[in-house]
């Protein structure tokens, strides 16, 4: 059984915005990365596996609960970092984690003080005063305390400093390694392909491709072919770059980093 499913989720919001017949299922302990650009649909489906909307047609579901129909189930079983975070301002990160705690029935055996530990968070200072990354922190915090089963996280790096962002990216490596599943939409290609076992790339709200990264490289392998002056020259170009000599000429194969695929599909140069 999948740990999430989602089948031929249809939202169309009109002027070709939303999203259409988009399917697929993320397996227990899998971390499946969310890639698209602004626009593409990425929160509307978060937003339906959360059960804030409900599906026009298809369904989404997290193990067996359906996202919309047991959506409070759902919520209680899920770990979620929204895109766009809002908190009750005028409280102090303090107030606001022990809401989170009241909230969820926690017993004081969380994980709130090795998570504040991670992320060097002091969450004493009143929010309004937070900086974004500060936030960023608290709202990672307050996902994760509970210890779910399931991850959904939304941009969740937005704001976070480099060192920060890689602490991030060793807890998530971590809690897969513990047997969660994670599903994280992300503009950061490195976080994507250091922690994601398959990608799902959405365009104008239809999945165009679900894979492996590797699967996705051979899919856009480039290869190019280079003819030398001599023979002697010819094998060392092939050394040099790990290429086939066939006598004078050299064939090299072009690695691909997930920015460049997602350019692929996307259209336009990562360099315009």
């Amino acid at each position: 059984m999948s740990a999430i499913c989602v089948e031929n989720l249809t939202r169309d919001f009109g002027e070709k915005k939303g999203v259409f017949d988009v399917s697929f299922s993320i397996g227990q302990g899998e971390a499946f990365g969310f890639l698209g650009p602004n626009g593409a649909g990425k929160t509307t489906v978060i937003r339906h596996l959360m059960g804030f909307l409900r599906p026009q047609s298809g369904r989404c579901a997290v193990g067996e609960l359906d996202c919309w129909a047991k959506r409070d189930q759902v919520q209680k079983y899920i770990g979620y970092v929204p895109g766009e975070i809002s908190f009750f301002e005028d409280m102090s990160g303090t107030d606001f984690l022990r809401f989170i705690e009241q909230y969820r029935g926690l017993s004081a055996a969380n994980r709130q003080r090795e998570l504040l530990e991670r992320f060097e968070l002091n969450p004493k200072t009143k929010i309004k005063k937070m900086s974004k990354g500060t936030k960023q922190k608290l709202a990672i915090t307050a996902a994760l305390m509970h210890d779910p089963q399931v991850l959904v996280l939304d941009e969740p790096t937005s704001g976070l400093d480099p060192l920060m962002q890689n602490r991030f990216i060793e807890l998530v490596k971590e809690e897969k390694q513990r047997g969660k599943t994670i599903f994280l939409s992300s503009h950061m290609f490195e976080e994507v392909e250091r922690t994601c076992d398959r990608i799902g790339m959405i365009r104008c709200g239809e999945l165009v491709a679900v894979d492996t990264v590797d699967a996705l490289r051979k899919r856009h392998l480039r290869s190019y072919t280079v003819s030398l002056p001599t023979e002697q020259a010819a094998k060392a170009f092939a050394k040099d770059f790990d290429g086939a000599q066939d006598g004078l000429c050299v064939t090299v194969s072009a690695k691909q980093s997930l920015e460049d695929i997602f350019m692929n599909y996307y259209g336009g140069n990562k360099n315009d």
